[in-house]
């Protein structure tokens, strides 16, 4: 096995592009604009569409043909319609409304360009870019396993080692297609796999593609190298060049997505010129983004490679002066891909200079000296490898594996598929993955780290008197739970002797589940559990308590007061001391079922804060964690049975609210986070709109709503969590939600626990939680 290193050099005639590509100006019509496959530039006059004539008679030779092409009559309204049932967010844009226009080789292009932009049935016009080669840069028992650090632990590599310890994680399984030039599918660490063609051309440097699939899919077979996920069940691969002469990106990108399914991944191995851009993600050229675009909408999850021109994407403008790579830009156009920048092989993991970089670059990988397959320019040798792969064509492969890894795990463990806008959260959080080294410089995204995807995630005179936010909050500020007090109890009787029942030494001072859900009709109660860790006795404390409806941001502007009590004493020593009841009057209860409850302690010594305190959000920020006077508990004890005469039947129904900040419109993030069984079903039903905001796709589910159109749902992984993309929520916004869930009858002996969360700048700033139990009596 012979290191090949000559087979990716620079100026190979034999690795160049072929003589068949033909300069082509794209146009895209208005979606209205109907059009004939067949004779199309005949209708452009007669339609009115436009001075087809004038215009051929100005560039002499000119013809008009479709840019894209569909083997089956019926085939883009088909993925289309797919498409909008997958995710009623998607507004397709009309592919049958892109056109080709062929040159004459003395025609100018540009001049060309210029006189369809003025037709105002035209809603893009430009020169399409001629090829451009691959973006590489020219310079275990499988014996050369040892040189591939990037299967190493975090922070060298993304630990794909740890992944292959768990079902699915070696991505059994799973689907790839790799879109670039060329591969050597009979490669002796490919072979196996039985790699196959779906359209196009394998045409030239070979050497690059088998060292893509190499680092994915080398096969376990104690030659050469080894995968990130060696044990991929179907690799297909689509050329760039295609048959007869020309060149494309997006008809093999549609060729592609026309056979692959829901959950299955579409590597971009390609780089393009546009716009005055070298060296750009592919998803620059109108029609590409089109049709990547619809492939993440039918499920299909896009890696693309940044490309190795060195540009800063946010500064990159469309003719039309739109920032389409700037996430901050309102113009910001969002493929749905995971777009993959190249940083050093070495940690701290800095950006390579040829890598294009900014706020659209969600992961890095290693763009240099990567071990991989190799193949020479006849592409005969089977057995040749090398070390020295890179660029952003190295680094995208990699986050490709952890991408297949990540799906593999889900599907094992779960049988779940997960959507792209999930694959993408997952590996772009910075809390799963290994930062660059200088991120705000670099701005190439995280290293996704496996193993941190898997694992999941210290003289007091005066009275110091808290109300824990936790089990085993010690009064302290801390990262813990902050909405799962348990000592906020209602109960739906006078409770005789509370300290005896609740307090030190009763056996109960650590239960979640003492309290109830109200009973409408009567009086409920509200005990509250205190503790001084101070120095001196705590008297005359005043414990108020706030209701509010379950919602997982509880400030101050959703509180109702329910009560207040007077604790005459509370001793040192952190012993649990527990009030008398707060009456909660029936004619006060608004309806059966449970609440979300707000606790402040306040004594002359140790004053707690007021509910207006609250409605600054930095006040707020601040009292949630680092405040022990004050706690939420927004923990519900649910029967895991269904109830009768609900809807749908069969679920036990969990609603909820997300809420949005007081004071004004803030980005955050949703997070559902389930320790259910396996064979537990849970969705969670969301507003159309509030899914539009959050770019998700729903799920599949067995009924509807007739009268409620306006809700979809959203299948939730049983055993582990779902952090929904990062939006900004309108100010006071009120977002009613529900969790559905269903747990196997065999398993309802059992409790189990789930909560839901909302997080701002990374900082958990609420949540709610359930403990689904066996029916109970209530006391």
């Amino acid at each position: 096995m012979d290191e090949n290193k000559n087979s990716s050099a620079p100026g190979n005639d034999k690795e160049r592009p072929g003589s068949g590509y033909r300069k082509r100006v794209i146009v895209k019509f208005k979606d209205h604009v109907q059009l004939p496959r067949e004779g199309a530039a005949r209708m452009l006059d007669t339609l009115g569409i436009g001075p087809w004539d004038a215009l051929a008679a100005r560039f002499e030779g000119i013809t008009l043909e479709p840019l894209l092409f569909f083997k089956q009559p019926g085939q883009f309204a088909a993925l289309t319609e797919r498409a909008r049932a997958l995710d009623p967010t998607f507004r397709p844009v009309n592919l049958d409304a892109y056109f080709a226009i062929n040159l004459q080789p003395e025609t100018n292009a540009e001049d060309l360009v210029k006189a369809l932009s003025q037709w105002d049935s035209v809603a893009t016009a430009y020169v399409e870019p001629p090829p451009v080669e691959p973006p590489f840069v020219n310079a275990a028992d499988d014996p050369r396993s040892g040189n591939q650090g990037y299967l190493d632990p975090a922070p060298d590599g993304i630990d794909a080692e740890y992944a292959w310890n768990f079902p699915g994680g070696d991505g059994a399984g799973q689907a790839l297609v790799d879109l670039e030039w060329g591969w050597t599918f009979n490669h002796e660490d490919l072979a196996a796999h039985g790699i196959t063609l779906i359209s196009g051309l394998n045409h030239s440097f070979f050497f690059h593609g088998s060292g893509v699939l190499g680092e994915i899919a080398a096969v376990d077979n104690t030659v050469g190298c080894i995968g990130i996920t060696p044990e991929l069940a179907s690799i297909r691969c689509v050329g760039q060049h295609l048959p007869g002469g020309g060149y494309s990106t997006a008809q093999p990108i549609l060729d592609a997505i026309a056979v692959m399914s829901f959950g299955d991944v579409l590597l971009l191995e390609a780089q393009t010129n546009l716009f005055g851009y070298n060296l750009v993600p592919v998803e620059i050229e109108p029609a590409v983004f089109d049709v990547i675009h619809l492939a993440t909408s039918l499920g299909i999850v896009v890696v693309e490679a940044a490309g190795n021109g060195g540009v800063d994407l946010d500064t990159v403008v469309n003719p039309g002066g739109q920032q389409i790579f700037n996430r901050t830009s309102p113009d910001f156009q969002d493929s749905g891909a995971i777009i993959v920048g190249a940083a050093s092989s070495t940690a701290p993991h800095s950006r390579l200079g040829f890598s294009c970089h900014g706020s659209r670059i969600d992961c890095y990988g290693w763009g240099e000296n990567v071990d991989t397959l190799s193949s020479d320019s006849t592409n005969t040798a089977t057995n040749l490898y090398t070390t020295s792969f890179n660029g952003t064509s190295s680094a995208t492969p990699i986050v490709t594996g952890a991408a297949l890894a990540v799906l593999g795990l889900v599907q094992a463990a779960s049988g779940d598929r997960l959507a792209p806008w999930q694959v993408r959260m997952i590996l772009a959080d910075p809390a799963n993955g290994t930062p660059s080294q200088n991120p705000a410089m670099d701005r190439v995204g995280v290293m996704p780290n496996l193993r941190a995807i898997i694992d999941g995630k210290m003289l007091n005179l005066s009275p110091d008197v808290y109300i824990r936010d936790f089990v085993g909050d010690m009064g302290d500020p801390h990262l813990g739970a902050i909405s799962s007090s348990p000592d906020i109890i209602l109960r739906q009787t006078v409770v005789a002797d509370p300290q005896a029942a609740f307090g030190a030494g009763s056996g109960t001072e650590n239960d979640m589940t003492l309290g109830y859900e109200a009973k409408a009709g009567q009086d409920n109660f509200i005990y509250v559990r205190v503790r001084n860790r101070g120095g001196s006795t705590a008297t005359n404390v005043v414990a108020t308590v706030y209701w509010a409806p379950p919602a997982t941001l509880l400030t101050s502007d959703l509180w109702t007061l329910l009560g207040s009590t007077i604790l005459p004493t509370v001793p040192t020593g952190d012993l649990l001391t527990v009030s008398n009841g707060i009456t909660w009057p029936s004619a006060a209860v608004p309806a059966p079922g449970h609440y979300c409850f707000v606790g402040i302690l306040d004594t002359p010594r140790d004053p707690g804060p007021a509910p207006a305190d609250f409605l600054d959000w930095n006040n707020f920020i601040t009292f949630i964690r680092s405040n022990n006077n004050v706690t939420w508990r927004n923990f519900n004890v649910i029967n895991n049975v269904p109830p009768p005469r609900t809807e749908p039947p069969g679920y036990v129904p969990l609603p909820f609210m997300a809420a949005g900040a007081p004071d004004k419109a803030r980005r955050m993030w949703l997070e559902i986070v389930p320790r259910f069984p396996a064979g537990a079903e849970i969705l969670l039903e969301l507003p159309v709109e509030f899914a539009e905001l959050l770019h998700v796709h729903p799920s599949s589910v067995p009924f509807k709503y007739p009268d409620s159109p306006r809700l979809i749902h959203i299948h939730i992984h049983n055993c582990g969590y779902t952090k929904f993309p990062e939006v900004v929520f309108p100010a006071k916004a009120r977002i009613p939600l529900r969790l559905l869930i269903k747990i196997p009858e065999a398993m309802r002996q059992h409790e189990f626990e789930l909560f839901a969360r909302q997080l701002y700048e990374r900082d958990e700033v609420g949540r709610v939680t359930w403990r689904l139990v066996p029916p109970r009596q209530p006391l």
